[in-house]
């Protein structure tokens, strides 16, 4: 039987999330379901009295060429390994892609396996880069400047004006950051902003210990000295360091000795391709036409 969550079920959703993702960091599944999981975003199968498999469709404002979007990422799609091959996924999944249907141009999915969702119409839109970095890429220099505490304010303004560089990225607000830093905490990691000597915040990093590497998963830097503090502070705390970027920011000219690698981040669904055309005014008829309409190039940062 499927049905939407209730508030019962959410500890059953999230343990379900801790079998299926077992490389996922604990204390955020903890965190997500303690402080953003809404129980009418999620669709469960149920058998036997018990969650079987979910999803969640989280909606979000999208910004795409000065335009707000509504739209929805897919995400937590998990069965329990002795239900698998049963259909129970693909049931949830028709569900709410027709739901999408009816409501938003665009639905976005985050896949270990992007493969698995080609079938229902997702592409993969926007890539990622990792660069791996040691001292020998980062010049030595002092944490002044830094700060380890930044505001939620500090955080938005700064953010702000990083990404109107871009296009497809969620729009931000003061409450999301206030939740973004006790969601980092949640992993056992900080925030480290850098302010100039006017004290005018200039960028920030999102830094997770994984083992021993730190992962720099969001940098945000208004110029070069913003970033080389950033990454040298990140370096104080683990000998390597992963910094995850988008594609378009293409820092090999900063670290040319680093190895990089890109990825596939973010797929994509165009569910309404006649009213999209008309949104852009130009015939299109598939996600990728879509998305090379972009005017700028694509942030896209978001898990959840």
């Amino acid at each position: 039987m499927i049905t939407k969550a209730t508030k019962e079920q959410a500890t059953e959703v999230k343990n379900l999330w801790k079998v299926c993702f077992p490389q996922e960091d604990e204390g955020y599944i903890d965190y997500y379901f303690k402080n953003l999981f809404v129980p009418e975003n999620c669709f469960v199968y149920v058998e036997e009295g018990h969650v079987v498999s979910a999803i969640i469709r989280a909606p979000h404002a999208m910004m795409f060429n000065d335009k707000v979007l509504r739209t929805s990422m897919i995400l937590g799609v998990c069965t329990l390994p002795a239900y698998r091959k049963r259909g129970y996924m693909k049931r949830l999944m028709e569900i709410v892609l027709d739901a999408c249907e009816h409501t938003e141009l665009i639905t976005l999915i985050q896949a270990y396996d992007q493969k698995l969702y080609e079938p229902y119409g997702f592409r993969n839109i926007y890539n990622r880069s990792t660069y791996r970095l040691t001292r020998d890429d980062v010049k030595r220099s002092t944490n002044f400047g830094c700060s380890y505490e930044p505001t939620a304010i500090d955080l938005l303004k700064v953010y702000s004006a990083f990404i109107r560089r871009f296009n497809g990225y969620y729009a931000r607000d003061l409450e999301y950051f206030v939740k973004y830093k006790k969601e980092i905490n949640a992993q056992g990691g900080k925030i480290v902003a850098y302010y100039n000597g006017k004290d005018q915040i200039r960028g920030y990093a999102t830094m997770l210990p994984k083992g021993d590497v730190l992962e720099i998963e969001e940098l945000i830097y208004l110029d070069s000295t913003a970033l080389m503090k950033l990454c040298n502070a990140a370096l104080f705390e683990k000998d390597v360091v992963e910094l995850h970027v988008s594609e378009a920011e293409d820092l090999t000219l900063v670290f040319p000795e680093t190895k990089v690698e890109t990825y596939g981040s973010t797929m994509a669904r165009l569910n309404d391709a006649k009213l999209f055309s008309k949104l852009v005014g130009r015939d299109i008829s598939t996600v990728e036409q879509a998305f090379a309409t972009s005017i700028k190039p694509l942030n896209l940062n978001e898990f959840a």
